[in-house]
């Protein structure tokens, strides 16, 4: 990808391969020289990615400034509280994204990490539409409140759909947080 700058759009697939930290961070390497990029693809799943590897692939992410559709399949890998928090971090300095989909299921995000990750994303300016996948990542009532809070302020958003597969009354309670927003 070293001389990708006009490339408009990407999608991969690599699933089980075990590409690690290092192989994470080399991707949103190469990814940060596509600056013309609009629509982003990637399906990670199960390849030992780290809090290191998701958040050097969000670095990456940082340099595509006209990033507009953005699809990230991370489930499965060793993401944790720290990690998800980067990659909020880094989406919220995409400042044209507009719609993201993004599956952390199977991770290790835990309470700290979810209302990180939400509070990240209140700052995507433009962000309409939002697809996210929590399911098992021990996020509890606490985390889940924390994020549904974060989420209620994303004045932007016109479409949620949020999978945290949680017992009914923590995802009622979440419910009823982002209706009063």
């Amino acid at each position: 990808m070293g001389s990708s700058e006009n490339t408009e759009k990407i999608s991969t697939q690599n699933q089980n391969n075990q590409i690690g930290a290092n192989g994470a961070s080399g991707l949103g390497s190469a990814l940060s020289n596509c600056t013309n990029l609009t629509n982003l693809a990637l399906y990670l799943w199960s390849n030992q990615i780290s809090d290191n590897g998701v958040s050097g692939l969000g670095f990456g992410l940082i340099k595509c400034t006209k990033l507009s559709n953005l699809t990230l399949f991370l489930l499965s890998n060793q993401i944790g509280a720290n990690g998800a928090s980067g990659l909020g971090v880094s989406l919220a300095k995409c400042t044209n994204l507009s719609n993201l989909t993004l599956d952390l299921e199977s991770n290790l995000i835990g309470e700290e990490g979810a209302p990180c990750l939400g509070s990240a994303l209140v700052q995507c300016t433009n962000l309409s539409n939002l697809i996210l996948y929590l399911q098992s990542n021990q996020i509890g009532t606490n985390g889940a409140s924390q994020l549904g809070n974060a989420l209620a302020n994303c004045t932007t958003l016109s479409n949620l759909s949020l999978d945290l597969r949680l017992k009914k009354l923590i995802s009622f309670v979440l419910c009823q947080l982002l209706i009063k927003n």
